[in-house]
């Protein structure tokens, strides 16, 4: 079996999950290949001693690979997802962050389900990916031009909201006076969407989700659309630029610029752990049942 690991560091919580992780796979003659400036993190602070071999880009990801594993949080597994691209590799997230809907696995748990792993006892989660064209042309978002969790529009350098025009096939939805609006799969319905009142989705579910930041237009609500739709976006302001974001990577784009989104052509695979269903991760992190009542 060869294995990709991929991660950030937290000193006080990712050091155990490391040890485990090396410890099991090291025992269990797992081919182990890691992301390079993981690595030297690993080698400054003495996680690990032997050599081992590396990968920095996608290019070098291949079929050969069985599973990339994710450790951090969720927006680890966001940046996992730029070097997994269209592979096919799954993607296995061990949570060492703060709330973790897509990092599953908890790090008291790692070595039960690492044993999982090794049996391939474990099944497989495609999501959703939005891809985004600018016209006229933005360099800064033609190299990674997709989103996992969601695409979103929002003010730049003022306070004064912006105007963003939709159509939906071509046909006029609205012109949303806001903040911004996002543009979510139902990976990211439990995260930016969730945040401004937008609905959660199942992961399975072939819905996108257009909710509306801070809308000024009070009858502007959250809106579940095909997820074969496409989308367009033109936003205008008092300020020439306003900012665009794909997960975590934010691109100033000049107002009056048309946006394409459109659902990719390939999925992300997330590696769903038996007994680490989507629907007990809700019920776990949103607490619910906590209510006696319940």
């Amino acid at each position: 079996m060869k294995i990709a690991i991929y991660g950030q560091y937290y000193q006080n919580s990712t050091e155990p999950i490391i040890k485990d992780i090396f410890v099991f796979f090291n025992k269990n003659n797992v081919e182990m290949v890691i992301e390079s400036e993981f690595l030297k993190i690993l080698y400054e602070k003495e996680l690990v001693k032997k050599e081992y071999k590396t990968f920095s880009s996608h290019l070098e990801l291949d079929s050969s690979f069985d599973m990339l594993i994710s450790i951090g949080g969720d927006g680890t597994i966001l940046r996992a997802a730029t070097l997994v691209r269209n592979s096919g590799i799954p993607i296995l997230g061990i949570n060492a962050g703060r709330l973790g809907f897509l990092a599953m696995v908890q790090k008291e748990d790692v070595e039960t389900f690492l044993q999982f792993v090794i049996l391939k006892q474990y099944s497989i989660s495609p999501r959703t990916l939005l891809r985004l064209k600018c016209t006229p042309k933005n360099d800064a978002i033609e190299e990674i031009n997709f989103a996992m969790n969601e695409i979103s529009v929002n003010r730049k350098d003022s306070a004064s909201m912006i105007t963003i025009e939709t159509h939906l096939n071509g046909e006029f939805l609205n012109s949303y006076w806001a903040d911004g609006l996002i543009i979510a799969t139902p990976t990211g319905s439990t995260g930016y969407s969730m945040s401004c009142g937008g609905p959660i989705l199942t992961p399975d579910v072939k819905s996108l989700v257009i909710t509306p930041i801070a809308p000024h237009n009070l009858n502007a609500r959250p809106l579940v659309i095909p997820d074969k739709t496409e989308i367009r976006l033109k936003v205008s302001g008092r300020e020439e630029q306003h900012l665009v974001s794909l997960d975590s990577r934010s691109v100033s784009v000049k107002n009056e610029s048309v946006l394409t989104i459109k659902k990719t052509s390939f999925n992300i695979n997330m590696v769903e752990i038996p007994n680490e269903t989507f629907l007990k991760t809700l019920r776990n992190k949103l607490l619910w049942g906590e209510d006696k009542r319940n």
